[in-house]
């Protein structure tokens, strides 16, 4: 069966990084990632993972200015110096902490601005793309569902997959999440064999609440299997919002039949 990464952007909220990192290698966990942690040292997060025997996988590039409602900068013309300071940023964290991904954020884009922002986008990423390749980092690219995200450059699989055709870099990959594909497409085992060569990552939660993979319309334990006859040798991120304590909603994994490491 696959093997989970706690994501710290939603588990254990309410406490510092380092707390949350114990707090996922006392549960079970065998790797951990993360949305924006770059209010902590990443030498201590490096350590810290080190020293419980964590893998650090991901983070997310920032999103830009949260006030005006900004979800990532890569597809917006005239950021693009900001984008690639959001890049360098995460890189340099990143190489500190020993991670190997970075979610490129895209951002929030207008109907209208579509055709210059793809543009945009292309070019951002093939630079950005070569930094991280220089440094064994994959670019991931995740469509959000307009639920979750309304508004955000790219909501389906096969918009994610027309960039990255686009860029034609081996290190931008598709950030495969269940919620956002469950929601925004439906259909998700035929979308995970389709995509499955461009995959980099794969995150789960419940469709439609986001909660723990124990309840809604996805039958979890077909994913899982179908990741297993893929060959799929990555972590599964649970990036789920909690029901409640994070702790005692870790009884999914039991009822799923699955361990965490």
């Amino acid at each position: 069966m696959p093997r989970f990464s706690a994501n710290l952007g939603f588990l254990w909220q309410g406490m510092p990084l380092l707390d949350q990192i114990e707090a996922a290698a006392k549960a079970g966990f065998r790797a951990v990632e993360m949305h924006w942690p770059y209010d902590t040292d990443p030498q201590a997060v490096r350590a810290a993972c080190e020293r419980l025997g964590l893998t650090m996988l991901g983070v997310n590039t920032v999103k830009g200015d949260t006030a005006k409602g900004e979800n990532g900068l890569g597809a917006l013309p005239g950021r693009e110096a900001e984008f690639q300071a959001a890049i360098d940023q995460a890189i340099a964290w990143q190489v500190a902490a020993g991670g190997k991904a970075i979610h490129a954020m895209a951002g929030m884009v207008k109907p209208s601005d579509r055709p210059a922002a793809t543009g945009v986008l292309v070019e951002n990423l093939s630079i950005a793309a070569d930094k991280a390749a220089a440094h064994g980092i994959t670019l991931l690219l995740e469509p959000l569902s307009p639920r979750a995200a309304p508004g955000y450059f790219y909501s389906t699989l096969r918009g994610a997959g027309e960039i990255i055709a686009r860029v034609g870099k081996p290190n931008v990959k598709i950030m495969f999440d269940v919620f956002h594909v469950g929601c925004a497409e439906g259909d998700v085992l035929t979308n995970l064999s389709t995509w499955w060569p461009h995959i980099g990552h794969v995150q789960i939660a419940a469709v439609p609440s986001r909660a723990e993979p124990d309840e809604g319309e996805i039958h979890f334990p077909s994913i899982f299997k179908a990741l297993d006859e893929k060959g799929y040798a990555g972590w599964v991120g649970a990036e789920y919002r909690p029901r409640g304590d994070t702790d005692a909603g870790l009884a999914w994994v039991k009822a799923l039949g699955v361990s965490l490491g």
